[in-house]
């Protein structure tokens, strides 16, 4: 799934780089101005082989339930999701085939052999599991079809990861001319979007661990600081904390875009600011936004924060089981609207919410047209906001976790703009 934020991988690094980019922080000397930090990495405890075997027992039902005779995965979040392979993605073809019966079996460069079964057997597929190998001047997608004919699924219905890339499935349709290929999005998405008390206890982690954050770089906000030194300050409080993670940051009328703008922008008095970032824990994502002003605010950015602030705790009041997605999205908008800034889409320019998990965003959306009804342990961003072109903008997002009976946020609403955190 895309997301706005782009970690290292998504950065165009090198997996090399990636790792030494990791390193140079570890060995890093610690930051004074974060001493006060308590490292959390402790408190995050992995996902277990039994859970990811649980998770496979879903996505049989699923697939029976929605006449599927497999699913294949290539790397991403889902392969992760079920697996624990965390694959890097290039023109060589890698994947797995998920039948509804029987064990899953994978397609692997050869001379990417031993690194698959070293992470395939890190998770439920074991130290057993069949891995067909082809050399750099074989068809990969005839092994695959040969994998699903050694299983009697030649002819089979396969769903299809919604992230593999036309060339890859091309070469499968090509490979497998007998096999009707449809969509894995209701097992993937159908298993994925309900979240697991652990795993829901790993977001929460992860919306702490940024707005605690938040919180220790904001404190070291000054006059004359540029938006990438203040996005510093918020990474490495992160790192002091124990996780990668980070913010985007706007600064006065660039604000006024959800997704901000490149140009250098410097921090004056008076100045507003809208952050969006969050980090991983586990590789569970938090997806939070402040905005807030050095100074004093206006009396027109107050009344917009106002505004803003309502439009999330109405959000929150309308999610529940039951309640089609639209709803939650109609409900934040109409306040919007009639504080005077509407229609639609004019002012709040974007959807309400979207899920969130492995991903920073993924299914559900709370968006017009989406009726989808809420379920129990969803978990999505509440994240309303009012851009003013040329003048400024004010988003506030936190990460919602739909309960038995209603919702939470993981973190507390933001108070005001002058005092972003409390206190």
């Amino acid at each position: 799934m895309l997301t706005r934020r782009r970690m290292l991988a998504g950065a165009g690094l090198s997996a090399n780089s990636a790792l030494a980019q990791s390193a140079k922080r570890e060995n890093a000397a610690p930051d004074a101005r974060f001493a006060h930090l308590k490292r959390r990495r402790d408190e995050a405890k992995p996902i277990t082989v039994e859970e990811r075997r649980e998770r496979i027992e879903r996505a049989h039902h699923l697939m029976t339930e929605g006449k599927l005779d497999a699913i294949g995965m290539i790397g991403g979040t889902s392969l992760v999701y079920f697996t624990n392979i965390h694959w890097w993605n290039s023109e060589r073809f890698f994947a797995m085939v998920m039948p509804a019966r029987g064990e899953p079996f994978y397609v692997c460069p050869a001379f990417e052999e031993a690194r698959a079964r070293e992470q395939i057997a890190s998770g439920p597929g074991g130290s057993n599991a069949q891995v067909l190998t082809w050399q750099e001047d074989e068809d990969p997608y005839k092994l695959f079809a040969q994998g699903l004919k050694q299983r009697g699924l030649a002819t089979s219905r396969l769903g299809m990861e919604e992230e593999i890339p036309f060339v890859f499935a091309d070469g499968i349709a090509k490979a497998a001319p007998s096999l009707t290929i449809s969509s894995a999005t209701p097992v993937t998405a159908g298993c994925r979007q309900i979240k697991s008390a652990h795993e829901i206890e790993l977001m929460r982690l992860a919306s702490h661990v940024t707005l605690e954050a938040y919180e220790a770089a904001w404190k070291l906000l000054r006059d004359g600081m540029t938006q990438n030194e203040f996005a510093g300050l918020v990474s490495a409080a992160h790192d002091k904390l124990g996780f990668q993670g980070g913010a985007g940051v706007q600064v006065g009328e660039y604000s006024a875009n959800p997704h901000g703008s490149r140009k250098p922008q410097v921090i004056r008095q008076g100045a507003i600011l809208l952050i969006d970032g969050g980090c991983k824990v586990e590789g569970y994502q938090s997806d939070i936004s402040r905005t807030f002003v050095l100074g004093k605010p206006t009396d027109k950015m107050q009344r917009v924060f106002e505004i803003v602030d309502n439009a999330q705790a109405t959000a929150l009041k309308t999610a529940r089981p039951g309640v089609a997605c639209e709803a939650v999205d109609h409900a934040a908008r109409q306040l919007i609207e009639e504080a005077g800034f509407g229609p639609r889409y004019r002012y709040f320019t974007h959807r309400v919410g979207h899920g969130i998990g492995l991903d920073g965003h993924e299914w559900p959306y709370l968006v017009r047209g989406n009726r989808l009804p809420l379920q129990a342990h969803m978990t999505l961003s509440d994240e309303p906001g009012i851009y003013i072109p040329g003048e400024f903008g004010v988003r506030l997002e936190d990460d919602m976790h739909i309960t038995e009976d209603g919702a939470e946020l993981f973190t507390p609403q933001s108070p005001s703009l002058e005092h972003p955190f409390g206190g």
